[in-house]
This record gives structure tokens, C-alpha cells and sequence, in this order.
């Protein structure tokens, strides 16, 4: 296997291709994009942003680092890998892009386990996600994936120009995925199921609520098919106060539960959690 770098990064001012010159990646236009000393690319222009700092902060950036790193969720990080190898095609260059990839403990994990199977083509690896600081903690993990601020409504890569596109609990956009993914390309999903944290969520919340993953019919007017769905569930084992609070802080639900429902798993010291994931599979007519 031969990774290299990505060759078909976008200018996000014009669109057109980004050559790598130095420490930089420049348009046919003369708009340049610096490298930054850890790595990454930042293709994220004003004009783009909704919030002086967009994304995850650095807490939660922190945070997630710290629970991911523990293993917790490393059978949701080698189901992925699974998943991600058994879309390679023999002997074609191939592309995937980690939508929303955070500090990147997934995307770090699936090119590690690629590493270690036969594939004997070049394989490019891009992480994008509209948190700087995500993306920064990121670069340190794995300096062969080209890792790109960014955001997943405007993708700055070319059209149908990525083979795979994961989006491991991160916003979707289909929009986006659409234009960026080549004819036959795959979309694979991460998504919580309707048993996902439920003990933290016990404990945060007066009521908790079984939600299933949204209905994805409708993208099949916009011409994908889904070819897979396959659940994963398990449960962490104890984890302790630290890793409890990590949990809660890089989650959607720190924001959502009240001043209370904080405090009340702060205070819890231990705690088994149910992990309950669902991956889905769709294609790119």
C-alpha cells in the first residue's frame, strides 16, 4: 500500500485545484493557502464560518481525545475499519475523506488497519472538520492523512473526485457528500442507536427517549441507494468519574441537559455505559 498526498484539494474561494508548492497549496488564481507548522491546511474562509471559532473547542476537543484514546470505543473504530477495507476496489487509486473526523482517532485507526492488509494500490487519506482545533490536535495523531479545515456543506475538494466518504457522528450533509463523491463512490454513515448512552442519558435527563437513526429514504432522489446496515452494540465496562465526564463533554448532550443533569454525572464515580451504533452503507448512483 502506498499512501500519498491528497491531489485533488479546492480552492475554497474559486474552486479550482490546489497544488502543493513548498509550504503552501496555491490556485491557478493566486489564492495561497500556508501549511501550518503541525501539518494541516486551513481552507476555511470567512465567509464560511457562522461563529468567530466554529466546531468543537478545545475542551471538547480534550475530552474526546482522552475517552477515545482509553479504547473504549475501539470496536466501533474496528467494525468502521472493517467496513471502510471491504469497499476498496483491486488496483485503483483510491480516495476516502473523513467528514467531521474531530481529532481523529477513527480515521487514524482505519489507515492503521489498512496498513496492515494487502491492498496494493495508492491509497489518499483526507480529514476534514470546521473545528481548528480539532484538526490541530489531529495532525499530531498521523501525519500521513492530509488533514484539512474545512466545512461539510462546502467541501473544498473537487467534484467526484473521493471514493469514500466516512461521517462518524458528525453533521451530514448530503449535498455536500454528493458533489464531492465519484459516480459508484460509497457513503458510509456512524450514527447512535436508539440504546446509545443510555445509562449516562438516565442520569442527565428526567426523561430519555429511544430514537432510531433518521429515515434516508428521500436521498434516493437525490441518487443514492443503500447498500448495508449493520448494528454494533456493546458496553464500555466501568469507566471511572474522569472518563464519565470526558464522555459527557464530547457529546451533544452536554449542551442539551440542564445545569442539573451536569451535575448530577459529575458526581457519579463509575459507571457502565451501553454503546449502541449503527453503520449504513449508501452508494452514489
Amino acid at each position: 500500500m502506498n499512501i500519498i498526498k491528497a491531489r485533488n484539494l479546492a480552492c475554497p474561494i474559486d474552486g479550482e485545484r490546489l497544488e502543493y508548492r513548498e509550504k503552501q497549496l496555491v490556485c491557478e488564481n493566486g489564492h495561497v493557502f500556508d501549511i501550518a507548522r503541525h501539518g494541516y491546511v486551513n481552507l476555511l474562509p470567512v465567509q464560511h464560518k457562522r461563529s468567530k471559532h466554529p466546531g468543537d473547542s478545545k475542551a471538547m476537543v480534550s475530552a474526546r481525545a482522552h475517552f477515545l484514546n482509553s479504547g473504549s470505543y475501539e470496536p466501533v473504530a474496528n467494525k468502521l475499519a472493517q467496513i471502510v477495507f471491504s469497499q476498496i476496489a483491486d488496483n485503483k487509486e483510491t480516495c476516502f475523506m473523513d467528514a467531521g473526523c474531530g481529532e481523529g482517532y477513527y480515521f487514524d485507526y482505519v489507515l492503521n488497519d489498512l496498513e496492515g492488509k494487502k491492498v496494493c494500490h495508492d491509497l489518499s487519506f483526507i480529514g476534514l472538520d470546521i473545528s481548528k482545533a480539532a484538526i490541530a490536535e489531529a495532525a499530531k495523531r498521523n501525519k500521513q492523512i492530509t488533514w484539512v479545515v474545512g466545512t461539510n456543506r462546502q467541501p473544498p475538494v473537487e467534484s467526484a473526485s473521493v471514493d469514500v466518504v466516512l461521517c462518524v457522528f458528525g453533521f451530514q450533509s448530503f449535498e455536500g457528500f454528493h458533489k464531492i463523491l465519484k459516480a459508484g463512490g460509497r457513503l458510509i454513515l456512524v450514527e447512535p442507536g436508539p440504546d446509545h448512552l443510555k445509562e449516562l442519558r438516565e442520569i442527565i435527563y428526567t426523561e430519555v427517549k429511544k430514537t432510531d437513526p433518521p429515515d434516508l429514504s428521500y436521498l434516493e432522489e437525490m441518487g443514492y441507494s443503500m447498500l448495508d446496515r449493520q448494528p454494533l452494540q456493546f458496553k464500555t465496562g466501568v469507566i471511572n468519574n474522569e472518563q464519565i465526564n470526558n464522555l459527557l463533554i464530547m457529546t451533544p448532550h452536554f449542551y442539551r441537559a440542564s445545569k442539573q443533569g451536569r451535575e448530577a454525572a459529575g458526581n457519579v464515580q463509575e459507571l457502565d455505559v451501553t454503546v449502541d451504533v449503527v453503520f449504513r452503507t449508501l452508494e452514489k448512483k
